[in-house]
């Protein structure tokens, strides 16, 4: 609840009480922002309560908006449109909200709640370089990491590396037949991208030998089977987890090439993890679990004597959790790393982001722990995210078209300076600082443009459009900031603090009016963020914050005034403007510049 609805809500209670003798809770009732065409900003809506006030609607909306206006301070005027009271909040009320936040350092974020909240997102595979789906997921899972943080839970933030399995032989295969022992070193190529592009070999050649054999007269279906390149990498896995000591060293050798392509990638884009679990340690966990399934009926046996759990009755279908020869399938070994995970970290809730391809796996996992009893089960939380188009459609990492994420990332750099200096936005700043400057741009376009969608829409990525100053984007955020902060410099070459006195400003100015109402929000957006775990519920409000700065700094000269204390206010009010976009674009893992 921010400040004025706070004084509000208590003196909608006082009215409640002298005037109809009934013991209002600020918590029994919400105030709905006012609509547009009409006056004020904060509504009460009267109906529910006509019974406590014994008058019509409009009658009672006077009562109380008369109370409001005769015996506080918050409200200075009032209408009632049927049963919608519109108050207009006094401008002293305001100023005093903006003095509370000026000398707020850390506005906006919560007290400890004592919760703890794990994040996992990420979750490359080490067959190939990081991609545009990725990064999504990336900027995502570090953004509501940053949000539940900022709302006062303790987070970590989690990556399960997938570096096992058929999909990694297939690359290992291909290195080994094709590599020539060339390393990132000798070629001068990122670990990942090199192995990447093993990965696309393998494709290539097995589609040759699936050819082959079908003009051989084999039956398609078994020519994908039969092929030799498949049975290779399937008996390579069969090496590996028999810990055959030549297999094993090349894995290690390849694996550890990724990780240092990785370690570049997540760098660049400003990514950090607290605990990184690989899935070369995980796989085989959960077999216990499901002997303990079985055990208390949760689970089943069938006559090939594989398990199973019915879950027909939860409006799903029956699923495999443990093959007939003992071997895992996913769905085992995420059941185990489930329980290990909250042995590590034994947290309230548990939040996997991953693409919504995988909604009904996570549908299965849930209701399989929460069968099984764990008291963490409800705390399980899926944040299902669309996939990134472009203009030439969806990506495909075997056949090499995939948008490479650092290539991506590269580009938007590149883009960033083409548009600064056309603009001529980097006068005065040395090589370093311009160099800093399209970084900062660039990566905070990119961020901003993929995290301003709702997260469970699927969404087209347009590059050029991200990067633009003006609308909907990063740079337009970024650039009201620089001009805030070239405006504090001004002010403090002037020798103009920002301790203003409240009983020395009178009337102001609509403008500010709204700028100060914008900022009270900020608070309530964090938390709506934090419970919807949606980023974009921050960018849009750090977009309209600076959308509505910028109707302010042109039609309010912020130094061509005579009184100057009203120069200071306006100047204390800039200052509050830039720290909440600094902290809301932190939120997005967005930097902000302080010139351009």
């Amino acid at each position: 609840m921010n400040l004025i609805d706070k004084q509000l809500k208590t003196a909608i209670v006082e009215a409640f009480q002298a005037l109809f003798d009934f013991k209002l809770d600020v918590s029994d009732f919400e105030l709905q922002p006012t609509r547009k065409e009409f006056e004020g900003t904060h509504t009460l809506v009267v109906f529910s309560y006509l019974r406590h006030t014994k008058k019509g609607p409009e009658q009672s909306g006077e009562a109380i908006g008369d109370y409001l206006k005769t015996n506080t301070s918050i409200v200075s005027d009032y209408n009632v449109v049927k049963g919608f009271l519109n108050l207009s909040i006094s401008e002293k009320a305001w100023i005093s909200v903006l003095e509370k936040i000026s000398g707020d350092a850390a506005y906006g974020t919560f007290e400890a709640t004592g919760e703890k909240v794990m994040v996992e997102f990420s979750s490359p595979n080490t067959n190939k370089p990081l991609h545009l789906g990725h990064l999504r997921n990336n900027f995502l899972g570090d953004s509501v990491s940053r949000i539940l943080a900022a709302r006062g839970h303790e987070v970590m933030k989690v990556n399960l590396v997938n570096d096992r399995g058929i999909h990694i032989c297939k690359s290992m295969l291909a290195y080994e037949k094709f590599g020539a022992g060339e390393t990132p070193d000798s070629t001068g190529i990122k670990g990942d991208k090199l192995i990447g592009n093993y990965y696309v070999r393998f494709d290539q050649e097995y589609k040759k030998e699936i050819e082959g054999l079908i003009h051989q007269g084999m039956d398609p279906e078994e020519a994908k089977k039969q092929a030799p390149l498949m049975l290779e990498a399937q008996e390579m896995l069969k090496k590996w987890e028999q810990g055959d000591e030549a297999t094993v060293a090349l894995w290690k050798q390849m694996n550890g090439w990724v990780f240092d392509g990785f370690d570049i990638s997540y760098e660049t884009m400003g990514i950090v993890f607290d605990k990184v679990y690989y899935e070369s340690d995980t796989y085989l966990l959960g077999k216990d679990i499901i002997q303990e399934g079985l055990d208390n009926g949760v689970f089943f046996k069938k006559e090939d004597n594989s398990v199973w759990v019915d879950l027909t009755a939860d409006k799903l279908d029956e699923k495999l959790v443990l093959r007939g020869d003992g071997t895992s399938v996913y769905m085992t070994q995420d059941i185990g790393t489930c329980d290990l995970k909250h042995k590590d970290f034994p947290f309230n809730r548990s939040v996997y982001v991953v693409g919504n391809e995988q909604d009904y796996h996570f549908k299965v996992l849930f209701t399989i722990m929460d069968k099984l009893g764990r008291d963490y089960a409800n705390g399980l939380y899926h944040l299902s995210y669309g996939m990134v188009d472009l203009p030439t459609g969806k990506m495909k990492s075997r056949e090499g078209t995939v948008v490479d994420a650092d290539d991506l990332m590269q580009e938007m750099f590149d883009t960033a300076q083409k548009q600064t200096e056309e603009l001529g936005k980097i006068e005065g700043l040395t090589a370093e600082e311009a160099e800093e400057l399209f970084r900062t741009l660039g990566l905070g376009a990119l961020k901003y443009f993929l995290l301003k969608v709702d997260p469970k829409k699927r969404m087209l990525f347009n590059p050029q459009e991200s990067i633009e100053f003006q609308g909907n984007t990063g740079p337009f955020i970024q650039y009201t900031h620089a001009r805030i902060s070239a405006i504090l410099r001004r002010a403090s070459s002037l020798e103009i603090g920002q301790d203003f006195d409240p009983a020395k400003v009178e009337s102001i100015h609509p403008r500010v009016l709204d700028l100060i109402h914008k900022l009270t929000e900020y608070p309530k957006v964090i938390d709506g963020a934090a419970k919807d775990y949606s980023p974009a519920l921050v960018a849009q409000y750090v977009y309209e914050l600076a959308k509505t700065y910028n109707g302010f700094y042109q039609d309010v000269p912020i130094f061509n005034e005579d009184n100057q204390e009203v120069v200071k206010f306006r100047i204390a009010l800039s200052a509050s403007v830039a720290k909440v976009i600094k902290s809301a674009m932190s939120m997005l893992g967005i930097g902000v510049p302080e010139r351009m």
